[in-house]
């Protein structure tokens, strides 16, 4: 039995040990907030520190990319580390995954780093208004962001993001890049694996929905094979360039028939939760067979499906679990304002049959909690059916 530790104790890692049993594999978790090994469905059962978690393993991996660069280097020195601590670095720093970016050719907004004011002025003068500026480490879900949208806006949002930068206590120097606004049709989303070997399985392409800055829908549908065939290509560049093992997830601005890299991370991925009833084999499994040495699995959509975020509710309405082909994710969680607690997987047997479902699930669910998922299910029904 091969054991897995990840770095990490939250949602993914719980998902990854259910999608690992039935594979034989034991996973345990490497919660670092207490600095202890957990077991990643049951934290309070604890199993020693990072070291023991290390001698006790056969395999390393990590569930998010904010990491100690100690910790990664504790890792790295077990040779036991998929991916590789350099590509879990390049996910959590956006001035590594530029450079990353540049080095493969691949598309992406254009940019500068921001360092001083000077940079900064010389950042808008370079690029067009509107601008986002990003922060370089730690910023998700629309946190550590700010939008320059006419000059006025300049000194404050300076001062803002210069106390930002002040204020952090990252492992290694915040920064700030800035980005050319880009006016995407939408956002898109490719997850998929490369094995040890170099086998690589990817999922098809995702169209993702956000409410106020957060991941509130992921849609799959069949897709464009030549948007397909874009994205595959670019998965292939990253990871033979970082050498990658395990999931990985590119997230993409689509402009007409252009795809433009907004962000990578090294691991599985929300926009990927579709795939545990979308496809034979889910994005958790194929991880933990990419990085145990396994053949991957199958990644192909076999019916329309959609992934529904829960985000600070701790239930829902049991009338729910009485549509065909809905399924229920808690990550148990104690309750908490915009907290992800969990997903629904709504699948239909052909796309009018997942937007009928989505238009019944949006009036059980409290429509403030999830605003957007009405206006989502008509928006899908007006596309599977125009008028």
């Amino acid at each position: 039995m091969n054991k897995v530790l990840v770095l990490g104790a939250g949602q993914l890692a719980r998902m990854m040990d259910l999608a690992a049993t039935p594979l034989n594999l034991e996973t345990k978790a490497f919660d670092v907030r207490i600095d202890k090994v957990v077991h990643p469905l049951a934290n309070e059962h604890t199993y020693g520190d990072l070291a023991q978690g290390i001698a006790n393993c056969d395999v390393i991996t990590a569930e998010f990319e904010h990491i100690s660069h100690d910790v990664l280097a504790e890792c790295d020195a077990s040779n036991k580390l998929f991916p590789s601590s350099e590509a879990i670095k390049i996910g959590g720093d956006r001035r590594l995954e530029k450079a990353l970016l540049e080095s493969c050719q691949v598309a992406n907004a254009k940019h500068k780093i921001i360092e001083t004011r000077h940079d900064f002025d010389a950042a808008i003068e370079y690029l067009q208004l509107p601008i986002i500026f990003k922060s370089a480490l730690e910023g998700y879900d629309g946190k550590g962001q700010w939008r320059l949208k006419e000059m006025s806006q300049a000194d404050a949002i300076w001062a803002d993001m210069q106390a930002f930068v002040e204020g952090a206590k990252t492992s290694v120097p915040q920064g700030i890049v800035a980005e050319q606004m880009v006016p995407f049709e939408r956002e898109v989303s490719i997850v998929g694996a490369r094995s040890r070997n170099g086998e690589i399985a990817v999922y098809p392409i995702t169209e993702n929905h956000h409410t106020n800055g957060v991941l509130s829908v992921s849609l799959a549908m069949p897709v464009s094979e030549k948007l397909q065939k874009q994205a595959f290509e670019v998965f292939e560049k990253l990871t033979r360039k970082l050498d990658y093992v395990g999931v990985l997830a590119i997230e993409f601005f689509q402009v007409g028939e252009q795809l433009l890299v907004n962000e990578i991370a090294p691991r599985v991925h929300n926009s990927g939760h579709w795939t545990q009833q979308g496809c034979d084999t889910c994005q958790f499994e194929n991880h933990m067979r990419a990085i145990t040495g396994m053949p991957l699995g199958n990644t192909q959509l076999i019916r329309p499906t959609a992934m529904v975020n829960i985000l600070g509710e701790d239930k829902v309405d049991d009338a729910v679990l009485a549509i065909p082909g809905v399924a229920m994710h808690w990550y148990n969680k104690e309750k908490r304002a915009g907290r992800k607690m969990g997903h629904i997987n709504v699948c239909g047997n052909t796309e009018q049959e997942l937007a009928d479902k989505l238009s019944r699930l949006a009036t059980l669910l409290d429509p403030q909690a999830f605003e957007d998922l009405a206006d989502f299910a008509d928006m899908l029904q007006n596309r599977v059916n125009p008028k």
